[in-house]
């Protein structure tokens, strides 16, 4: 069944396609005078546009971003580009924290297993102390607690896990506010360019592209300044959760394996 209606499909765009262009062949018939007598005058604007283009073309990409820019108004595009700035700059600090937080959490758990088989909880606590890492900090608190028994060592070793997770989404409000002021600027923008269009055609008295195209174009590149913005920023902002979830997997994981040390360490004190 699906073949048949595919063969009626062909069939009928075949007989679209050559009634349209039958229906081409007689207009083209009909205007061929005026058509050759425009040729030659196609041939110097046809030129002129390849030379427009190619003019184009040798524009700096930072020259054509300043054009772009003024010619969106340094109103909106500034406060765009500043929600850029911004936003970029928290991302990249919650970044380089992330990842300064991550560690190898199975060697840090096998150093404290060793510690505690050599020196006790206190030798266990320095080599906490000196591993950087939500990780190595959450480990620390436990052996804190140690002396009050392995339950309280799990609640807190839970306890402070959440406190971990919170440091580390810290700033994460500010980016996603900025990934939705950005385009909400751009929209801005682009219903003040329409009014100032509709201004420009009422002083005018007149529909002309003349008149419309200057609203128009702040308009769209305010837009699409926006959506840039929220885009990039968007990117930074998943990537940041992606690193957040891995290190919660393993301050998860090496909490598990923290109170099986501590419990196998207090079966071989008793």
């Amino acid at each position: 069944m699906k073949k048949i209606f595919m063969i009626l499909a062909a069939a009928g765009v075949m007989a679209f396609s050559a009634s349209i262009a039958s229906a081409q062949d007689e207009q083209a018939a009909e205007a061929a005078p005026a058509v050759e007598a425009a040729e030659a005058a196609a041939e110097p604007a046809e030129m002129s546009a390849a030379d427009l283009l190619k003019s184009s073309e040798e524009v700096p990409l930072h020259q054509a971003l300043k054009t772009k820019f003024i010619e969106g108004g340094a109103g909106f595009m500034s406060l765009i580009i500043i929600c850029l700035i911004i936003g970029l700059a928290l991302a990249i600090e919650r970044i380089l924290y992330l990842t300064f937080s991550k560690i190898n959490a199975k060697k840090l758990v096998e150093k404290v297993e060793k510690a505690l088989e050599e020196g006790g909880i206190e030798a266990a606590k320095d080599v906490c102390r000196n591993t950087r890492g939500p990780v190595a900090s959450i480990f620390y608190q436990g052996l804190l607690r140690y002396d009050q028994g392995i339950d309280v060592v799990e609640k807190t070793v839970v306890s402070y896990g959440s406190v971990q997770m919170s440091e580390m989404e810290n700033g994460l409000s500010w980016i996603s506010l900025f990934i939705a002021i950005a385009p909400s600027l751009g929209f801005l923008g682009t219903v003040i360019g329409m009014i100032n269009a509709f201004d420009a055609i009422q002083a005018a008295g007149d529909i002309s592209p003349n008149v419309v195209a200057g609203g128009m174009k702040v308009a769209l590149i305010t837009t699409v300044g926006g959506l840039i913005v929220a885009m990039i920023l968007q990117i930074f902002y998943n990537y940041i959760l992606a690193k957040i979830d891995a290190i919660t997997i393993d301050m998860e994981d090496a909490s598990i394996c923290l109170v099986d040390v501590l419990t196998k360490y207090d079966a071989k004190k008793k």
